[in-house]
Order: C-alpha cells, then sequence, then structure tokens
C-alpha cells in the first residue's frame, strides 16, 4: 500500500481507443465518453491511484455550464462515480467543489448542502470541504499588509466557517471529510491547521499553494507539522513535486493529486514526452484544417492552403514510414524543416525533433501506450495523440512516484 497517494484531477479526458492513426478517422458509430477509454482503462497497471473530480466541472458554476453534456451529467449522478468512469473498487475517488472557479467572486458560490449531495449522491469515498482561495502569500521580500491583510483573513474565516459547517452536517453521510487549511504564510496556515484539527479533522486538505515554490511549500509543510496531532493526514491540492516525496511524507502528507503530467505533454513546447531519464520535445506536426495557427495563416493568405495540406501528408506519411524502419530520419526531417517554415518560421525546433527521432524514446517505453500507437505518441497533432502523450506522463510520473516511495522507511 503506498505511503503517498496520487489522485489524478478529471476534466473529461478520454480518448476514442478505435482512432485510426494513419487515416486519422473515428468510428462513425463513436458516442463520446461511453465509447471512449480513461487512463485507467488503457493502462495494464494503475497510472494514479485515485481520481478526483470538482462539481464546478461535472455541474457548471453561475450560468455556465461545465465540462459535461447534460445527458452526461445526468448519467454522472443517475450510475454514480464509479459506474460512470468505469472505474474499478479498488481505486478511490475525492470530489472537490473546485474553487478556482469561483475564486474572483466574494464568496464560494455553492452551499454546503449542495456539496454535500453531490458527494454523496455520486458516491466518493473522500469529499473537500468548501472553501474560499486566498492568492497571497508573504515573501521575506513582500509582506501582506493592510487592505490584502483584511482580504486574506476573510478568505480564511470563511473557509474554517465553512469547514466547521461541512463537519456537523456529515454525520451519517458515507464519504471522509476533509477541511481546507488556506493561508498567505507558514504561520497563517498553521492557525488553519491548529482550527481545524480542533473542530475534530484528522483529514486536511492545504489549498491555494499551486503558485508557490518548493522551499516555500516545505516551509509551510514544516510549521503545519509542528502543531500536527499524529493521526492527522494532509492532501496537498494541485502539487505536484516527486523529487519532494519523501520530506512531504515526513511532514504528514499522505496524498496529493495533479493535472501537471497531462498538461505537459497537451501544452508544453520544449519536453512534453517523459521518461525514467531525460524528457523530449514531440514533433510538430499541425493539422492544416484543425489547428487555429493554420487555419489563420490559410484565411489571412499568408500560406497556400494545397501547398500546407501536401506538405502535412508527405511529413505524416514520413514519420509513419520511419516507425516502420522504412525510410531514414534524414527523409523525415527533411520534411519536417520544410512543413516548419510554413508554420513556425520564426523559431525552429528541429534540433529537438532530431533529438527525439535518434533516440526513438518510445520504442524503449514498455506503457501500453507506446507499445500501441507507437511513434504517434511523439507528435503534437490534436487530442487524439497529445492526449494519450498525456497519459504516457502520467505512467512515468506514477513509476517515478513508486521509485520514490521506496526510499521511506
Amino acid at each position: 500500500m503506498s505511503k503517498v497517494k496520487f489522485y489524478f484531477p478529471d476534466s473529461h479526458d478520454f480518448v476514442d481507443p478505435t482512432f485510426d492513426f494513419e487515416k486519422e478517422t473515428h468510428n462513425e458509430h463513436r458516442v463520446i465518453q461511453r465509447d471512449d477509454k480513461y487512463a485507467h482503462e488503457l493502462f495494464s497497471k494503475p497510472v494514479y491511484d485515485g481520481i478526483l473530480v470538482s462539481k464546478a466541472v461535472v455541474d457548471g458554476l453561475n450560468g455556465v455550464k461545465g465540462r459535461y453534456s447534460v445527458a452526461q451529467r445526468q448519467r454522472f449522478f443517475r450510475e454514480g462515480i464509479y459506474k460512470f468512469f468505469r472505474l474499478p473498487k479498488f481505486y478511490q475517488t475525492m470530489g472537490d467543489c473546485g474553487a478556482f472557479s469561483y475564486a474572483k467572486e466574494y464568496e464560494p458560490l455553492y452551499t454546503i448542502d449542495e456539496v454535500n449531495e453531490f458527494y454523496s449522491n455520486s458516491g466518493f469515498t473522500h469529499g473537500i470541504s468548501l472553501d474560499h482561495i486566498i492568492f497571497d502569500f508573504e515573501t521575506p521580500k513582500r509582506k501582506i499588509t493592510g487592505e490584502q491583510l483584511i482580504e486574506c483573513k476573510r478568505r480564511q474565516d470563511i473557509t474554517l466557517t465553512l469547514a466547521e459547517e461541512f463537519l456537523k452536517s456529515n454525520k451519517g453521510l458515507h464519504f471522509t471529510p476533509y477541511g481546507v487549511a488556506h493561508g498567505w504564510s507558514p504561520e497563517s496556515y498553521a492557525e488553519s491547521v491548529k482550527a481545524l484539527q480542533k473542530m475534530g479533522y484528522r483529514t486536511i486538505a492545504l489549498g491555494g499553494m499551486i503558485p508557490l515554490k518548493s522551499p516555500e511549500i516545505l516551509s509551510v509543510l514544516k510549521h503545519v507539522n509542528e502543531i500536527r496531532n499524529n493521526d492527522t493526514q494532509f492532501h496537498l491540492l494541485g502539487i505536484n513535486r516527486l523529487n519532494h516525496i519523501t520530506e512531504f511524507s515526513n511532514f504528514g502528507v499522505t496524498s496529493f493529486d495533479s493535472t501537471s503530467p497531462l498538461m505537459k505533454g497537451l501544452k508544453d513546447d520544449k519536453f512534453n514526452y517523459h521518461t525514467h531519464g531525460e524528457d523530449y520535445t514531440s514533433i510538430g506536426l499541425p493539422q492544416v484544417d484543425a489547428n487555429n495557427n493554420m487555419r489563420k495563416l490559410v484565411q489571412t493568405g499568408a500560406i497556400n492552403q494545397n501547398q500546407a495540406f501536401d506538405l502535412e501528408r508527405e511529413c505524416l506519411d514520413a514519420v509513419i514510414a520511419f516507425d516502420k524502419g522504412t525510410t531514414s530520419k534524414d527523409i523525415v526531417l527533411n520534411s519536417l524543416v520544410k512543413y516548419e517554415k510554413i508554420y513556425n518560421p520564426k523559431a525552429s525546433r528541429i534540433e529537438l525533433m532530431d533529438k527525439v527521432l535518434t533516440d526513438k524514446p518510445w520504442k524503449k517505453c514498455p506503457c501500453d501506450i507506446c507499445q500501441d500507437i507507437g511513434i504517434h505518441v511523439v507528435l503534437k497533432r490534436a487530442a487524439a495523440r497529445n492526449r494519450r502523450r498525456g497519459f504516457h506522463n502520467l505512467y512515468i510520473a506514477y513509476e517515478k512516484l513508486q521509485e520514490e516511495l521506496k526510499k521511506i522507511q
């Protein structure tokens, strides 16, 4: 059993298992989400210990719908989280409110009753109290005073008041309640934890620390650990610092959640394919008719659409042939250079693409995705490939977590 568990925050992250990477077509009878696969369905072993789902993602907020369609939302509540995600029971599930969605509001836009209903009706194993994020954090060179301090204290008071109400209302409900500690300094975080423990919480989520640097996070954990009860466990909201797992564990952290591995696979421009050693860039191959930048270039007349289509197809055919061993790296690079001059003439990434083609890291990776789709995992080209690359990064991150956990005595 892991000493520190990793929860993956889902935001409708799935892929079409029937997608044809050479023809670039979906199954015409595909029903989105129902016929698609989540990361835990694509791998032969876990890549996380549980999933975290926000009420704001499912329900929407303040007149703005969430990521779910009306039919998906209704099915989520009808079936419950385990059946909806086709999630085996050995996974844990954590619900939260999605506080970033209403962070600019004066107060949270949900009620405790609405949050409890979301957690209990959906069948979560863990539920996080309604909270209000504090954005500021003191540094040696920047003290928080005046109106900023007043606002920080107001949000802290709201979060603690809601946590007390949340705990009182949870008698008889079948999920483990987490109080949320917010602060603007290590000392104020410790004050929140102390108050939550006094209320009766033994599971506490530390929030608002995503923007903090690792030394600042460790400083917070050091301070809260000094007043932590022996049986109090911490969850880090949105924090992914695998190189500090041993230190986190020593300070009472038993779980964390992060989308970072996935998002780096989707959006990082340089090192978005991770390995146990060095990380690599993806091979840029944007779609002429689907990439926003390419469409703008066509519409403005900056590029010839037919020429772009021809170069795009030439590149795709070349990388597929390279993966099969029927063409050379030089031929692939020559095609990629010609295409890159169309879509990115000012900042070439060809040296980084040369590196990944030389090392062929997807050939060495044992994960199910790399074994299944080969070189397509390193092509930066729409969601079918990009999200699978993000899932591959989840696999690597979880492997690294297990390696770090072995160091904990």
